[in-house]
């Protein structure tokens, strides 16, 4: 199967392209090389392993669009190009984020429904839509995890974003019976995650000898998911997922913030943390309480639950950072 997958360079996508190539696949990125994306992160890979190329491009412009599809003709298309730092939409440039995750995955649909209609349809096609459990909004403490039925509720601009691109792919499957399969995946974690991200931040202050800054009281929650556990969902939903249907991959590792953050100075350190391991800074506009994902659709329909919990693999995330120190002045950090 011949996979273009656009954010490939990016620290989700370049481990799905990974993935996919170790399944057999044949892939290629379609990447714009933004700050979170890199093309080392690709370095590695080349045809002798069925990787066909970093196609440099924008989704928000048909003509790149059109020129990877026409080039690489795939069977599948995986969409995960993203702005996704929730930060980032909350205080600047919250224009790239309705740009790229509305305006850009709008265009993906246009340009795929047209090469799909050009190929005359052939069964096996895919578009594959990479969003998030954001988009749901947040639980209260005691709340039934989400399930695919549950209500849109995003409560900050990035989710909003994310929804509204969800939207745009359903109404494409229903309107025009594009074969699209949306997913949602709760956090992410693991090895060459972007250094604006909270574990990576909170590895490289402790090891600064800084304390590691938490928003608020620290006892927001999340779900982790290690990202090749994520990918192996995706490489499921694409093998027996339904058209039309949606997905939702979590760890079912529901954890504090503070507690992640204790658990990462342990890592770090090989000692019990104290109260001086942490500095409390006012808590982010809006901040959801608690996100949660039953994955038991995902894994009655496609067979996938997640791997080990986050307590141990964390040594393993932390041992790569300090492994590779300067990885994140590569990216002009």
């Amino acid at each position: 199967m011949k996979i273009l997958v656009t954010g490939g360079a990016g620290f989700i996508g370049s481990h799905f392209v990974g993935a996919s190539l170790k399944a057999g696949h044949r892939v290629a990125v379609l990447d714009k090389l933004t700050y979170a994306g890199r093309s080392e992160n690709l370095s590695d890979l080349g045809p002798d392993r069925g990787f066909d190329g970093l196609i440099v491009g924008d989704i928000c412009d048909h003509s790149d669009v059109r020129r990877a599809l026409q080039s690489f003709r795939p069977d599948v298309l995986v969409h995960m190009a993203a702005e996704t730092h929730v930060g980032n939409s909350i205080t600047a440039g919250r224009e790239v984020f309705l740009s790229t995750n509305v305006n850009g995955t709008n265009v993906l649909l246009n340009e795929f429904l047209n090469y799909w209609n050009g190929r005359r349809r052939p069964k096996s096609f895919r578009f594959i839509h990479v969003s998030t459990d954001e988009v749901y909004g947040s639980l209260r403490k005691y709340e039934a995890c989400w399930t695919e039925d549950s209500p849109y509720k995003p409560n900050n601009p990035y989710a909003a974003s994310k929804a509204a691109s969800d939207h745009l792919v359903r109404s494409y499957w229903h309107t025009w019976g594009l074969p699209a399969i949306i997913t949602h995946c709760s956090n992410n974690y693991g090895h060459w995650q972007h250094p604006e991200k909270v574990i990576p931040i909170w590895i490289g202050q402790c090891l600064s000898g800084a304390p590691m800054t938490v928003h608020g009281t620290g006892q927001n929650i999340r779900d982790w998911v290690h990202v090749d556990d994520h990918c192996r969902g995706l490489l499921a939903a694409l093998d027996k997922g339904k058209v039309g249907e949606v997905y939702n991959f979590g760890g079912m590792c529901e954890r504090s913030n503070l507690s992640i953050a204790r658990m990462v100075y342990r890592s770090v350190f090989g000692i019990e943390p104290d109260d001086a391991c942490t500095q409390h800074t006012p808590d982010r506009p809006g901040n959801d309480l608690r996100y949660g994902i039953n994955i038991g659709k995902a894994y009655g329909q496609l067979g996938w639950e997640p791997g080990p919990p986050i307590e141990d693999r964390m040594a393993d995330v932390v041992k790569w950072y300090m492994d590779n120190p300067g990885y994140e002045t590569s990216f002009g950090c």
